[in-house]
């Protein structure tokens, strides 16, 4: 299959898992704290049997998972959470710029030198984000919903920055799952859980498809792409949630939240596709 169509099959893939979440919890077939559990059981089912196909040990016991387990919960529980008020749109823009500020802060506190144009960028994005984030009233959400996917985003900021050095990504995120679902089992069972069929459904394809072989075909191909390349193909991400969540899910498409995109996914391109500081230069 050529490259470019499994590119957006990918980002197509990551998209969904925002338009499931708020379907399955907004239409009421179920609680968000179980579609969050049924997520994480069925995304580590299918990336334990991709491990099995392909070979190779599940490394349970590595440093990173107490650091992979806590960041990816705290992921899945915002995430879900978020979704009984946000907008499937909405929440993407959110979750997306959160990680990508917060990946380029954390790189500018390590030691890498930004540029102009980084900053400029980076500056653009975060006052997008805070478009986003700003409390109105009607479609969209409300500031409790948009904290929580600050905090999803957080989540996976750390999850990712974690797993950068990981020797096997697909190993280290099926053992990632394997831990996650205990802790969440346990920060989240409790009265006022309840699941449909349907939800359970919408819960299962989100967890084994979108997510678990959604993360599995990324990283096939993830080496084929320039570093430059893959972060700009996942600008596409939120675009693709706006548009869904309106197609789908009757989501409204306000000027506020057109704006909001633009400058968080503009913002961030400026960013992303400004050129290396060489070494000695500033």
């Amino acid at each position: 299959m050529p490259l470019p169509l499994l590119v957006c099959l990918t980002m197509i893939a990551f998209a969904a898992n925002s338009v499931l979440n708020r379907m399955a919890v907004d239409s009421g077939a179920i609680d968000p704290s179980s579609f969050a559990m049924i997520r994480v059981l069925a995304g580590a089912v299918a990336l334990c049997m991709i491990l099995t196909v392909r070979g190779g040990a599940l490394p349970m016991l590595d440093r990173g998972r107490i650091v992979g387990a806590l960041s990816l919960g705290a992921y899945m529980i915002g995430f879900s959470l978020a979704y009984v008020t946000l907008d499937a749109g909405l929440g993407a823009l959110i979750l997306f710029g959160t990680v990508q500020v917060t990946m380029f802060g954390w790189s500018a506190l390590r030691g890498s030198a930004p540029t102009v144009r980084q900053i400029t960028g980076a500056g653009i994005a975060f006052a997008g984000l805070l478009l986003a984030l700003w409390p109105r009233d009607g479609g969209g959400g409300d500031l409790t919903g948009a904290m929580l996917m600050v905090i999803a985003g957080l989540g996976w900021a750390a999850y990712t920055l974690a797993g950068k050095g990981a020797r096997d990504p697909l190993a280290a995120t099926a053992a990632n799952f394997v831990w996650t679902l205990p802790l969440l089992a346990m920060l989240l069972l409790g009265t006022g859980l309840h699941a449909a069929p349907s939800g359970i459904a919408l819960a299962i394809l989100s967890g084994a498809v979108t997510s678990g072989l959604g993360y599995a075909l990324w990283y096939s191909i993830l080496p084929r792409l320039a570093g430059q390349t893959a972060a700009v193909v996942q600008l596409s991400v939120p675009i693709i949630a706006i548009v869904a969540g309106a197609l789908l899910l009757g989501e409204t498409l306000s000027v506020l939240l057109g704006l909001s995109a633009a400058l968080v996914v503009g913002g961030i391109a400026v960013a992303v596709t400004a050129p290396k500081v060489p070494a000695g230069h500033s």
